[in-house]
């Protein structure tokens, strides 16, 4: 399960950055989107896939290391995905902001115009 999760990291990671390589705004967007989706499933996997294991630990005392899922990968991903969310906004409002001023969506065509 973890080689399978890791391919497909790399897959994410992959298309990620082919499509920040593409010359139109929205192509960028895509990228953006892809690379903060290949990086939470990294953290989430950085773990390790436990199965029906609780992230906190009972009150009733100390509980062995395996018998538990460490909350910390869980309390990243959660932030991540939040400062992902804001990144692609800010991203889509720069872009459409550059759209409306130039008409134009090429990266390569916005800073040869006049």
């Amino acid at each position: 399960m973890t080689l399978a999760a890791a391919i497909l990291i790399g897959a994410l990671y992959a298309g990620a950055f082919y499509m920040l390589m593409r010359r139109s705004l929205f192509k960028l967007v895509i990228g953006l989107a892809l690379l903060s989706h290949a990086a939470n499933l990294l953290l989430f996997v950085s773990d390790g896939l436990k199965r029906a294991k609780p992230p906190v630990l009972p009150a009733s005392g100390a509980v062995e290391s395996a018998a538990y899922t460490d909350p910390v990968p869980q309390a990243l991903i959660l932030t991540a995905i939040v400062i992902g969310f804001a990144v692609l906004a800010f991203a889509l409002a720069l872009f459409n902001r550059a759209y409306e001023e130039s008409g134009l969506v090429n990266v390569d065509e916005l800073g040869s115009r006049e």
